[in-house]
């Protein structure tokens, strides 16, 4: 079969199309699928690279996010049939994460144990359920599971052009916030305008945590008035404390991640003399991608998707997405 493999660790060249790479072989409490469409995200890219304390079973195929066609069945299996459509949850509970420690969908076909498998709804393609799992799963247990936005929050996010971005600002005006996105080009803050931000801030040439002061005031230790309700930030770094300032009294500061450093500069009188709450969220669980695929159904979201592209041109397309040249997700179909 076609694939995409990682035989070691260093830049992107390291990942190489092989024409003729096994096919996998069924096992018991399993199945395989043919995979319909495989998306990337940044974690793929750490993946290559390799991190410090994760041991990669190398060679390996990579692929977090898978979605396809059940072509196979092992025994012990119930509950599904040969044709059925499939979402793949990409954490095995015995091994890990699938494109790390297991094949993952970058490939024609792929092994999936039965436990992973979710039903995709006939109103969902292969490419809207693949571009659900890590950045869409991740952003509705943040917003929707913790329940930390409301109908008329000012939500600030940063990082909104990426995959958890771009859900984060369909999921905030689903619930009826206003939206304010950063990110780092116009062009991509046009784009995300259309998506359904209400304001866009380049953060290259603006200070967000200024421009939100000037636009909404200065927060109030006494009272609930100026600031933002919301700021969104799994960006960690240099952004940690331009967040707390700019938060109004008894709000949100949202993390899921810190992608430009975990261990920030501090400043906790912010979080004191504002009573601020600071809230993690972590990955994501099989119903909030089976919320997300019922939402898509219903016509009440769209999965922002910049590429879809061939097995042949994947290595390319996970440049893009180390280079953050997209808006949202880039899919492949093997």
């Amino acid at each position: 079969m076609r694939a995409l493999v990682l035989r070691e660790h260093g830049s992107l060249d390291k990942l190489e199309f092989v024409g003729d790479y096994p096919k996998p072989t069924i096992k018991d409490d399993h199945v395989i699928i043919r995979v319909g469409a495989s998306s990337f995200n940044y974690h793929d890219v750490f993946t290559v690279k390799g991190m410090p304390g994760i041991k990669v079973p190398l060679p390996v195929i990579i692929g977090l996010d898978m979605a396809g066609e059940i072509v196979e069945i092992g025994a012990n299996v119930k509950g599904w049939a040969l044709g059925d459509r499939v979402l793949v949850n990409p954490l095995n509970k015995t091994h890990g994460l699938m494109g790390e420690m297991l094949d993952g969908g970058m490939a024609e076909y792929c092994l999936v144990s039965a436990e992973q498998l979710i039903k995709i709804p006939d109103a969902v393609s292969f490419i809207q359920a693949a571009s659900l799992p890590v950045a869409y799963g991740t952003a509705h247990r943040m917003l929707v599971t913790h329940n930390t936005v409301k109908k008329g929050d000012r939500v600030l996010i940063l990082g909104a052009s990426g995959g958890v971005g771009t859900g984060c600002v369909i999921l905030a005006k689903q619930l009826g916030a206003e939206v304010i996105a950063c990110a780092s080009s116009d062009d991509k803050l046009a784009r995300l305008k259309e998506v359904g931000a209400d304001e866009v801030i380049n953060y290259k040439e603006v200070d967000f945590s200024k421009w939100a002061v000037e636009k909404y005031g200065k927060p109030q230790r006494r009272n609930h008035e100026g600031g933002v309700d919301v700021v969104i930030n799994f960006t960690g770094g240099e952004t940690w404390v331009p967040s707390l300032r700019c938060i109004k009294r008894g709000g949100k500061l949202l993390v899921c991640g810190a992608t430009a450093g975990h261990d920030p500069k501090e400043d906790l009188r912010y979080i004191w003399s504002f009573e601020l709450q600071v809230i993690g969220s972590n990955s994501f669980y099989i119903e909030n991608l089976t919320a997300l695929m019922e939402m898509i159904s219903k016509g009440e979201i769209t999965p922002v998707i910049d590429k879809v592209l061939s097995l042949e041109e994947a290595r390319e397309g996970l440049r893009l997405i180390q280079d953050r040249e997209v808006i949202g997700k880039v899919v492949i179909t093997p």
